[in-house]
């Protein structure tokens, strides 16, 4: 490995540790449901994202809701001295990306059939710090 190729690994590695983020994959739930509750807390602090969470409606949002205080609890393993208080935290990055598709067949009328797809989705949830997302 280049010496310009390792300083840019270990850089990478070292803004890596900043930052805490909690994965959910193979929801069974379609991208676009979670999507409208992945853009209500996009950029948030995590209190305020936390209450969005529990008080809104949708199914979609008591996964994120696990989402978030799992990225919480892994920001805090990471974190042992720092108080969750003083952080700051804001929801940095959320990224709602589409996953594997189940393919079923539904009978229709006069021998014919229509498939049904069973949508389901990834969603990747990053905490950062708020000085360091304004930058």
């Amino acid at each position: 490995m280049g010496v310009r190729k390792k300083q840019m690994a270990e850089r990478i590695k070292a803004e890596k540790k900043k930052v805490a983020f909690a994965k959910l994959n193979n929801c069974p739930t379609s991208p676009r449901k979670m999507r409208l509750v992945a853009d209500l807390i996009r950029g948030v602090q995590v209190e305020k994202a936390l209450a969005i969470l529990r008080f809104n409606p949708k199914e979609a949002s008591r996964k994120l809701e696990k989402l978030l205080l799992s990225a919480l609890a892994n920001w805090q393993a990471k974190n042992e001295e720092a108080s969750l208080e003083d952080a700051d935290l804001v929801v940095a990055e959320i990224r709602v990306d589409g996953g594997a598709m189940l393919k079923r067949l539904r009978p229709a009328p006069q021998g014919r059939a229509h498939r049904i797809r069973k949508r389901s989705n990834h969603v990747t949830l990053v905490l950062g710090s708020k000085n360091n997302t304004e930058n």
